[in-house]
């Protein structure tokens, strides 16, 4: 197939990119290389600099790459940053994804596979999460998903757009070129793992009172190679849907401490820090109907596999995409 990957010069676009690339499809990658690294942009694929806030833009690149699906990955995902600036998210999230939309419908693509976010949940009246559960995002990031998913459903309805829409938590881990390089970095693993390169003197351990079993928040980890195969298979869905994916489990931050420890064998400390607000103590996504419905099996579940995977690609590039 032909794939149009919008934010394919991300973490999660570049690894997609890259998992198509090797099945055999042809991959054109669209980003403004405001978040994404030109250096995470796989040479097979056709790249295209350009910005979703630009209609004319996308609708050039969708003309000239003729592609059977899009792949949307372009979006600002850092949540205290959304209660700062909810423009932002809005405009991009939102705005910016209408303007593929509707470029899509204009130039005949009628199928998507939209990386969403469990963050539309809000915080959870049971764990795991499935798509049954209700939506309250409680800050504008999960919002603007939620918004989009809306807006997917109509443009399916009226314009016959098929969709796909993949909700997780925590992407993790890496392959052997591509892993994980946010500026900032907010994610728990690269953070843990910088201080075990020596470019961090601690790690930042918020709350430690929560009812858990070691009484820090547990989330659930999900490697980035299993992400991206689930995006890969959403595109033989018959119709259109949401699903969840999880490893069902989840791991502390405790454990993803110890478990750094082991794999980098390097001290790591920390420093105990209060609550942030609003973190709920137990996130974990049920992957139960895309398992049922597309086949997807994780392949990569346990936390050491994931640690390891990043381990081993943040030695290879401690600087991350820098030179």
């Amino acid at each position: 197939m032909r794939i149009f990957v919008t934010g394919g010069a991300g973490y999660i676009g570049s690894v997609t990119a890259e998992l198509l690339l090797d099945e055999g499809h042809e991959v054109a990658i669209f980003d403004n290389l405001v978040e994404g690294h030109q250096r995470a942009v796989d040479s097979r694929a056709n790249f295209i600099h350009g910005d979703l806030a630009d209609r004319a833009q996308i609708d050039a690149a969708l003309s000239g790459a003729r592609p059977d699906a899009v792949m949307h990955f372009a979006a600002y995902a850092l949540v205290p940053e959304s209660m700062r600036d909810p423009s932002k998210y809005f405009r991009n999230n939102v705005s910016n994804g209408l303007n593929l939309l509707d470029a899509m419908v204009t130039t005949g693509v009628r199928r998507i596979i939209f990386s969403s976010t469990c963050a539309l949940f809000g915080p959870p009246e049971r764990v795991p999460i499935d798509e049954t559960a209700p939506t309250h995002p409680i800050n504008p990031y999960g919002e603007s998903k939620l918004a989009f998913e809306k807006i997917l459903r109509w443009y399916d309805e009226i314009y016959g757009l098929k969709f796909v829409s993949l909700r997780y938590f925590n992407a993790a881990g890496a392959t052997e070129n591509l892993g994980e390089d946010h500026r900032p970095e907010t994610h728990l693993i690269p953070n843990v793992l910088k201080v075990a390169l020596g470019q961090r003197p601690n790690v930042e351990v918020y709350g430690t009172d929560y009812d858990t079993p070691d009484g820090t928040c547990i989330r659930d980890y999900i490697h980035i190679v299993d992400l991206a195969r689930a995006h890969i298979l959403a595109l033989g869905a018959t119709t259109s849907g949401f699903y969840n994916l999880g490893t069902g489990g989840g791991s502390s931050v405790r454990e993803v401490i110890a478990a750094s420890r082991k794999i980098t064998g390097r001290k790591i400390e920390t420093i105990e820090k209060p609550r942030r607000p609003g973190d709920p103590p137990r996130l974990i996504a049920s992957s139960e109907k895309i398992k049922e419905d597309l086949g997807w099996q994780p392949r990569f579940q346990s936390l050491d596999a994931i640690i390891g995977s990043a381990w081993k690609w943040h030695q290879k590039f401690p600087n991350g995409y820098e030179h």
